[in-house]
């Protein structure tokens, strides 16, 4: 045997065999890592993908792991290429590979293996390792809390299984998987990526999604020099290369990222309103939203087809017509309405007919409240217009709505003339009434009325 082919054979990233390991399968064991309670307060974490070794700024933030498997996979197959650079944040995830409940089971095994490994490895390393918890279905409960000491703290997520992102009918694997956490690892404390929900017990500590987000990596923002344009406080100055561009682009977040199902949970809906969308062949369901009339026509499959709004959303000088169309289509993945462009009818609109049958059937949709309509996080509104909802909401004491025109998404004081344009939701988030960012506002505003 050559000396080439010994080393190899012999390598310690062949055998992964230098750490203790429990359970039938030997599952690297991740110390119990010590901390402060007032280390939690107010925490943020970072992204793996976004930490440096030159970074003096966001050294007091947890490194995760909630990402793209491929944005992180290198720490498995080149362990120590990040290791000066990580050691030098508070503390460290370990790697959260992915655990779709469609992965075969040996790959789900694979994944908590490699998950406790890296954690081990790091906390060889002199850092302080939080395993990461993540679970498939029942059969996953043999080996994927192994390699966790009882009373440690420990991370979760619950972005691929809330309800925000309109997954929500994976909760309950979701719930049954945490209660056996509690179960066999007791810990002392449960970091929770994004918001808990209401039936999850034990010491959570919730971290903000949002704020945990590359746009929150400068604790004091600082807006573009360009934003006094892009948001139509000042015109562009004559002569400057600035180009604003119109349009809409739908996100592609891809469910891809963290525990549930690979293809996302089917949408269902949460509240009253929304289950105006869904009913008998034939039906149209009548909603009052908000003080207007909305009629929703539901096609041959029992989903709705199309929308009629009694309203021209207090923007009728713009040529927006009360009363208005929306095609409703539906997006093939996780099922959710996609309301679209207003049909406008300056000449009158023709009449709402039934769809495909000649009886008619009408039902009666309890509106929601606002309390209801009030979005719980950024992300929870970003999905809302990036799916075409319209929203109506109110800031100190003012109205103002948000549209979709055939190139934009439109933001408006109630009545103005004066309009603002933006590509994206995250553009849009960044506009300013009164001096307030709306990304700062958006889950503190009242929201009258939103169409999804």
């Amino acid at each position: 045997m050559t000396e080439e082919n010994y080393r190899y054979r012999t390598s310690q990233l062949l055998l992964r065999n230098q750490f203790e390991g429990s359970g039938a399968w030997k599952i690297p064991v991740i110390p119990k890592a010590e901390f402060d309670e007032e280390e939690f307060r107010g925490l943020r974490l970072i992204g793996f993908d976004k930490t440096k070794l030159e970074d003096e700024r966001h050294l007091g933030r947890i490194v995760h792991f909630f990402l793209y498997d491929y944005k992180f996979e290198r720490v498995w197959k080149d362990p120590d290429h990040d290791i000066e650079k990580l050691r030098r944040y508070r503390a460290v995830l370990s790697p959260d590979f992915s655990m779709y409940l469609e992965m075969h089971p040996l790959m789900q095994l694979y994944n908590t293996f490699r998950n406790r490994w890296c954690g081990a490895y790091f906390a060889s390393k002199g850092m302080r390792v939080i395993p990461t918890v993540s679970w498939g279905d029942e059969r996953s409960f043999a080996f994927c809390f192994e390699g966790i000491p009882k009373g440690s703290t420990v991370a979760v997520s619950t972005y691929m299984v809330s309800e925000h992102g309109n997954r929500a009918d994976q909760k309950p694997f979701f719930m049954k998987g945490y209660e056996e956490l509690l179960r066999r690892v007791e810990p002392e404390r449960i970091l929770c990526y994004h918001e808990p929900f209401p039936e999850m017990r034990g010491n959570i500590v919730p971290i903000d999604y949002e704020l945990s987000s590359w746009r929150h990596m400068d604790d004091d923002y600082t807006p573009s020099k360009y934003a006094k344009y892009i948001c139509g406080l000042e015109p562009v100055p004559p002569g400057c290369d600035l180009v604003i561009k119109r349009g809409y682009v739908m996100r592609d977040d891809g469910c891809r990222m963290g525990m549930g199902s690979a293809y996302g949970g089917k949408w269902k809906p949460k509240k009253e309103e929304d289950k105006r969308f869904l009913g008998q062949p034939g039906e149209i369901k009548i909603t009052y939203v908000s003080g207007y009339k909305v009629a929703t026509k539901i096609g041959e499959d029992g989903r709705a087809v199309r929308e009629r709004h009694f309203t021209d959303h207090n923007r009728g000088h713009t040529g927006h017509t009360n009363p208005h169309d929306h095609i409703i289509n539906w997006d093939p993945d996780r099922g959710n309405p996609l309301p679209g462009r207003p049909i406008n009818y300056p000449g009158g609109a023709p009449e709402f007919k039934l769809y495909g049958g000649d009886y008619r059937m009408y039902t009666y949709v309890k509106s929601n409240t606002p309390e209801e309509n009030r979005f719980e996080t950024i992300s929870e509104f970003k999905w809302c217009v990036e799916c075409g909802g319209e929203i109506e909401f109110k800031w100190h004491g003012k109205t103002y709505d948000i549209v979709h025109d055939p190139d934009a998404i439109v933001i408006y004081e109630a009545y103005s003339d004066k309009e603002s344009y933006y590509k994206t939701a995250d553009e849009l988030l960044e506009h300013l009434i009164d001096g307030d960012r709306l990304r700062d506002m958006v889950t503190h505003m009242e929201v009258t009325d939103r169409t999804i």
